[in-house]
């Protein structure tokens, strides 16, 4: 009889989850909740195992924010709870919760060539450092370092830095935020949201009212070049992208490779 691990991606805005085969790790029967629908994600996670009629006592959740303790409150939702006590009301044996970018690069020596991208540099030294990151509804932050011939993830909330411009247009861009959101950290401009918020200063930075925009539709409308302001949004979300990133490959000096994961890297082939 097959053995099955619930796992899941738990996100600002969605929750994913899918089972996994113990034997051979394959992923299967994977679905997503809107976040927004349910009380908390015990009630996703009952509702979830209700549908697919599946008995599990093993789970492993990545979740997008710090995970600390028993207690875990996520940055970009209402949701918050005991590990122990979800662990006992379901009935697992065994239940881990850790950082949604501690399982994005946890997952980087796993990969093949043909699931990569590479956008400039060289190739990758086996064994050094990486750095991973990536937007969705917050900007998530991880490094992988290999010690004892094993590769161990060094969780962090990098997403939370200052947002540092680095030209005239970034400094007004920041002026406009700083007056919308007091601080201004890197995650206010590299996300879902900030890229709404990238739109918004553009075009308040030049004495015009901004559209009630959703991240889908600055994107959908900077990528058919039908908005001047959304693409020069998008442009600039790019550009800030790829310094984050730089500066993270000199903070730890990632010779090997900073990955970019998360909602929007499918864009940037598309914007470069």
């Amino acid at each position: 009889m097959t053995k099955f691990a619930l796992v899941g991606d738990v996100g600002g805005t969605n929750a994913r989850l899918a089972l996994c085969d113990m034997a051979n790790g394959e992923i299967s029967r994977a679905k997503t909740y809107s976040g927004l629908d349910y009380p908390s994600l015990e009630a996703v996670v009952r509702v979830y195992l209700d549908e697919h009629s599946v008995d599990v006592e093993d789970g492993c959740i990545a979740i997008a924010c710090p995970i600390t303790g028993d207690w875990v409150a996520m940055t970009n939702h209402t949701w918050a709870f005991s590990i122990a006590e979800m662990k006992s009301n379901l009935g697992f044996a065994h239940l881990e919760i850790i950082n949604d970018f501690t399982a994005v690069s946890m997952a980087i020596p796993m990969l093949k060539a043909e699931h990569l991208i590479q956008f400039g540099g060289t190739a990758p030294v086996e064994g050094k450092p990486i750095a991973v990151y990536g937007a969705g509804t917050g900007l998530g932050v991880a490094h992988l370092v290999h010690v004892d011939k094993r590769w161990v993830s060094l969780p962090g909330e990098g997403g939370h830095v200052d947002f540092a411009p680095n030209s005239e247009e970034e400094g007004i861009i920041l002026e406009e935020l700083r007056a919308e959101l007091g601080h201004v950290s890197a995650e206010r401009v590299l996300s879902g949201p900030g890229l709404v918020y990238l739109y918004r200063a553009i075009v308040k930075s030049d004495g015009r009212l901004p559209e009630n925009l959703q991240p889908k539709d600055v994107t959908e409308r900077a990528l058919a070049d039908s908005c001047i302001d959304c693409r020069r949004a998008l442009s600039l979300f790019c550009v800030i992208m790829g310094r984050f990133g730089g500066n993270l490959a000199l903070t730890l000096a990632t010779f090997g490779g900073v990955y970019i994961g998360g909602r929007y890297r499918a864009a940037l082939p598309r914007i470069l």
